[in-house]
């Protein structure tokens, strides 16, 4: 239950606007989600002094919000928009309105209290968004691909002019990402540690730095659930349902899917694990997403102990 001294503030994230809810409807408003409009709300949020600050994730219409609170040292958190819609299901709010939103996002606030984490650096923000363009562009390369097959042959000039500049263009990309990696002395030294483990590569090391870098801070069972690779039970009464993985950090299952597939042909531990969850009756997909956990497990111990692979095996 909030004191009557805590302050929790939700906030509705749009393209153009924000919609702003300090504690139950006591003060709500609307600003621009621009540049001077950010700078209004935080200079009021800042005399609110606010317990929390909630802010829905909007696909990337947030960051800006975020950034800027974090610098002018507000306690903001990011959540999913789901966890706070099955809340307003729960109150039994059907209705849903900008205003709405930003209401049940403040009791989300004061009812979860989700935890503040400690922002990202200006480098590891550029270090993400390397990574993330990039694998923006293999996608648009793999459709173009895809399309020089089947395209009439006036426009297959064009198309090729395009894949030799996406490739180009991602060549560069991965000299940047490897040229941040390489200058940072204490990045250099994990993405070392990390590559040692049979099956990940590069790629999957700089993915790895870029979007978890909570690697080697949590235990075993919270790293797994950050990247969404820890199965939930599903059961009721008697009836006992598959468990499932579900949320987490997309890129970091895409890269961890294709190492734990290599390791199981590479890693002695990673292949011996594998082959007795199918001995075991496992169907391949579920065997392999039980090593892309294990493999991550891994690496994160080795991060935490700042041990390289061989010591693991020891």
């Amino acid at each position: 239950m909030a004191s009557s001294a805590e302050r929790f503030v939700g906030i509705d994230v749009h393209q153009d606007t924000l919609e702003v809810c300090v504690d139950r409807r006591e003060e709500h408003w609307e600003c621009h989600n621009d540049v001077a409009g950010v700078e209004d709300l935080l200079t009021t949020l800042a005399v609110l002094s606010p317990t929390l600050v909630v802010v829905e994730a909007s696909g990337g219409y947030e960051r800006r919000l975020v950034a800027e609170g974090y610098a002018a040292g507000l306690p903001v958190v990011v959540v999913n928009p789901t966890r706070v819609r099955r809340l307003a299901e729960a109150l039994g709010i059907i209705a849903k309105t900008d205003a709405i939103d930003g209401y049940v996002i403040a009791r989300f606030a004061a009812l979860v209290r989700p935890p503040v984490r400690d922002p990202q650096s200006a480098e590891q923000q550029h270090l993400s968004a390397l990574v993330t363009r990039r694998q923006q562009l293999l996608e648009m390369r793999t459709a173009e691909k895809n399309r020089l097959s089947t395209c009439p042959d006036l426009m297959r000039t064009d198309i090729e002019e395009h894949l030799a500049w996406l490739d180009n263009r991602i060549e560069q990309l991965e000299d940047e990402v490897n040229d941040m990696l390489t200058n940072n002395p204490s990045w250099r030294q994990r993405t070392a540690l990390i590559s040692t483990v049979p099956g990940i590569g590069k790629v999957t090391a700089a993915t790895l730095m870029a979007e978890l870098p909570e690697l080697g801070t949590l235990n075993r069972q919270k790293i797994a659930a950050l990247a969404g690779l820890a199965p939930f039970n599903r059961d009721s009464g008697p009836r006992k349902r598959t468990r499932r993985i579900f949320g987490g950090r997309a890129p970091v299952r895409r890269v961890l899917y294709m190492a734990a597939l290599s390791a199981t042909r590479h890693n002695p531990v990673i292949r011996r694990f594998y082959n007795h969850l199918l001995e075991c009756g496992k169907i391949k997909k579920v065997a392999l997403t039980a090593c892309m956990r294990k493999l991550l497990v891994i690496v994160n111990a080795m991060v935490r102990k700042q041990e390289p692979w061989s010591y693991i095996l020891a």
